[in-house]
């Protein structure tokens, strides 16, 4: 359990660093690493492609992290500084 969560927090981290250039705190890459696992996971499973170790697991989440966030970039709307 603590290791899948020290594997998405550096995912979710890498894919903010990847995506957006910043990231979004401890608990917000925690989250966004979390749900990248799950999405990758299911990504790379319909695609029939396996991924094994540590660095598997992480690239797979931070994959999953990064279309996570590209979904939900088409949902949020940027906020616009006047």
């Amino acid at each position: 359990m603590l290791w899948s969560l020290i594997i998405g927090l550096i995912a979710g981290w890498l894919a903010g660093k990847i995506s957006r250039g910043n990231s979004f705190g401890l608990i917000g890459n925690l989250v966004v690493g979390v749900i990248g696992a799950y999405v990758g996971g299911f990504l790379f499973g319909l695609l029939g492609l396996n991924a094994y170790g540590t660095i598997g697991s992480i690239v797979v989440s931070t994959i999953g992290a990064i279309v996570f966030l590209w979904v939900l970039s088409m949902f949020v709307k940027p906020k616009r500084v006047v």
